[in-house]
């Protein structure tokens, strides 16, 4: 029964090559899987982190524009805080829902 096998499937550096292959493969700790897993969460990473950049980079545009101009810091602030000064009153509008 053992002639049966062809001679390279009974070398000792393919049975031990092979062995090495699928431990590599699917048993060790930094295997193929694993691998594909991290390089897939790697790149959404680095897409959230261009992403943030890129916010952090208007943000930082509009924040420069608000503090040079005080007409559209008030403009800003009653929109988005809904100030108002000590004489006027604020009436919000929400539109209805179907």
């Amino acid at each position: 029964m053992y002639k049966r096998i062809p001679k390279i499937f009974r070398n000792f550096y393919f049975i031990t090559s092979f062995l090495f292959l699928v431990w590599m493969l699917f048993f060790d700790s930094n295997d193929f899987i694993t691998q594909y897993q991290m390089n897939k969460t790697l790149m959404n990473l680095e897409e959230e982190k261009e992403h943030y950049l890129t916010k952090m980079e208007e943000v930082q545009k509009d924040r420069k524009e608000l503090m040079s101009d005080p007409k559209l810091l008030e403009k800003f602030a009653r929109e988005k805080y809904l100030m108002k000064r000590p004489n006027e009153d604020v009436f919000i509008i929400v539109p209805q829902e179907e």
